[in-house]
């Protein structure tokens, strides 16, 4: 089963990007482009780069924007998570399509923000970390110094064998989530039905010491707002 550790990814692509607005009143926020590339296509670049073999993406609002983005790539292969019925937030969606993510830890990546690599690529790293004894979800996190167009305070702080815990309660340098993990399986044993946030099952994981992560080396371009697209064109230039 671990031969085909990362071999399938979750993409999250269902959501309103409601602090988009207006550039989400007619397309869904992965559709935004930057640098004239939609925001989605930096995920899936980031995907193939690490032999990716297939993407199952989550699908609600302007969904059919997506799914014909979707029929125009090559590669990996893509399988459509509907939601349209009703929208099942970070959680939720993942564990609705669980069945299309086989039995060995896959990855999760948010479909409306991106990193940028510094040396070895980070799925490459999430992969090369990950211990199946002690984790269920390895997180890609990110120095707020690192960090464009973020102007939050953090999420977690990591222990010196990697284990996280929550910013508020604990001392040390916080660390950004960036939207991207490689997770078990395991950890959605339990969750409940509909919708719900991940942060639900991290805080379970937390709990258990079986929550870690690794702190990206590159940069992350948090696209948050319209104003933002400014600053992540800048970086990527520079």
């Amino acid at each position: 089963m671990m031969g085909d550790l990362g071999s399938r990814a979750m993409v999250l692509a269902a959501g309103f990007g409601q602090r988009m607005r207006p550039l989400t009143l007619a397309r869904p926020k992965p559709l935004v482009e930057v640098a004239g590339k939609p925001l989605i296509g930096y995920g899936f670049d980031r995907l193939r780069a690490a032999g990716v073999e297939t993407a199952v993406v989550n699908v609600h609002y302007l969904a059919g924007q997506i799914e014909a983005w979707a029929k125009r790539q090559s590669s990996p292969r893509i399988v459509i998570s509907d939601e349209r019925a009703e929208i099942l937030d970070t959680g939720g969606g993942v564990a609705r399509a669980l069945p299309l993510l086989g039995e060995a830890p896959f990855f999760v990546i948010n479909s409306d923000s991106f990193w940028v690599d510094d040396g070895a690529p980070a799925l490459d790293r999430l992969r090369a970390a990950w211990d199946d004894e002690t984790m269920d979800c390895l997180l890609l996190l990110s120095p707020l110094d690192r960090t464009v167009g973020y102007d939050g305070k953090g999420d977690f702080v990591r222990g010196v064998d990697g284990r996280l815990a929550r910013r508020a309660d604990s001392t040390g340098a916080p660390l950004a989530y960036i939207g991207s993990y490689l997770v078990s399986p395991r950890i959605f044993s339990g969750a409940p039905r509909g919708a719900f946030s991940m942060n639900l099952l991290w805080d379970r994981a937390i709990a258990a010491g079986r929550l870690f992560g690794i702190a990206h080396t590159g940069r992350w371009l948090h696209v948050g707002t319209p104003e933002a697209i400014g600053l992540a064109e800048a970086a990527l230039k520079a």
